[in-house]
């Protein structure tokens, strides 16, 4: 089995290094040699957050060179872009569709991007988007938004779902696991419905 290369990018506070533990815990409890690295930049700030997870037979580093990465999992279209360059030319994206403003915006230092819908498309042509902030207030907790995200991560890894909710079980606290097995449920079922 070759070693598979996962990024998952976005903005502090969406629960990107909750997601990539339990996408780690996930590849351990499946047998696999398993290795993670995380950035986090001004993270409590809402700046950019990066979390890499590789996992196969046998992983030697936990850095995935530019541009091999199986999969980029974004929780932020503008963090698509931004990250691009991470993606194989064979990879696949999973962009969750929402934009939150960066600082440097709001605050007038930067002007937006232009044309970002566009600009998404014409380098994402295949890309999956999901609307995980919508489909965890059906749910009942915005604050599931990265399970919600991790069920659709889930239909492109190898793993069963009762590995992955395995994995949910020995990282979330009981009393707040079943509306994240919910919001996983969900995410999970409008990717493949």
């Amino acid at each position: 089995m070759k070693t598979t290369n996962v990024s998952l990018v976005g903005v502090g506070g969406q629960g990107i290094l909750l997601t990539s533990d339990i996408l780690a815990k996930t590849a351990a409890l499946a047998g696999l040699d398993v290795k993670k690295s995380e950035i986090h930049g001004m993270a409590q700030r809402g700046g950019s957050v990066i979390s890499q997870v590789r996992f196969g037979e046998k992983v030697y580093s936990p850095i995935i060179p530019e541009g091999t990465s199986d999969l980029l999992v974004s929780f932020d279209r503008l963090e698509a872009l931004r990250w691009r360059h991470l993606l194989a030319p064979e990879g696949r994206a999973l962009i969750n569709n929402m934009y939150l403003t960066p600082i440097t915006v709001s605050s007038g230092q930067q002007p937006a991007v232009p044309d970002l819908a566009a600009r998404l498309e014409a380098e994402y042509p295949q890309a999956l988007y999901i609307d995980a902030m919508t489909l965890a207030k059906a749910v009942g907790n915005t604050r599931a938004m990265n399970m919600v995200f991790a069920g659709a991560l889930s239909t492109l890894t190898p793993f069963g779902v009762e590995v992955w909710k395995q994995a949910m079980r020995e990282r979330i606290s009981a009393k707040l696991i079943d509306i994240n097995i919910k919001a996983f449920d969900a995410g999970r079922n409008a990717v493949k419905g």
